[in-house]
């Protein structure tokens, strides 16, 4: 099993930062693309950002230019630094990860969730 551990979010101002964090444990044999997505209630879980093994990232419209990702393979994590934070930032975030497993089977796994909250 693998299992997917984020921490980072809380509650900050309009034009502040947060910095997500997410590590990946587990049978993992290796981990390939690694992102965030973010959920509000009531709505679909959409694509925040994503990044390779490589370091080739990708960015929604929306965080393009204020979020960045980043991750460590030797450490299995990935994050995601958030500045000049808007109000409309505000909603779950998951970690996501495609990984290969010891076994040799490649699954999609996604962390519990952070609360991100963005105050105006």
């Amino acid at each position: 099993q693998v299992h997917l551990v984020e921490s980072g979010g809380g509650l900050v101002q309009a034009g502040g930062s947060l910095r997500l964090s997410c590590a990946a444990s587990g049978s993992i044999f290796s981990i390939n693309d690694m992102g965030w997505y973010r959920q509000a209630p009531g709505k679909h879980r959409e694509f925040v950002a994503l990044i390779t093994s490589g370091g080739w990232a990708k960015y929604a419209e929306s965080v393009k230019d204020r979020f960045t990702i980043s991750r460590d393979n030797a450490k299995n994590t990935v994050y995601l630094q958030m500045n000049l934070l808007k109000p409309e930032d505000t909603d779950v975030y998951y970690c996501h990860s495609d990984v290969t497993t010891d076994w040799g089977f490649r699954h999609d796994f996604w962390g519990q969730g952070t609360q991100v909250t963005v105050s105006s």
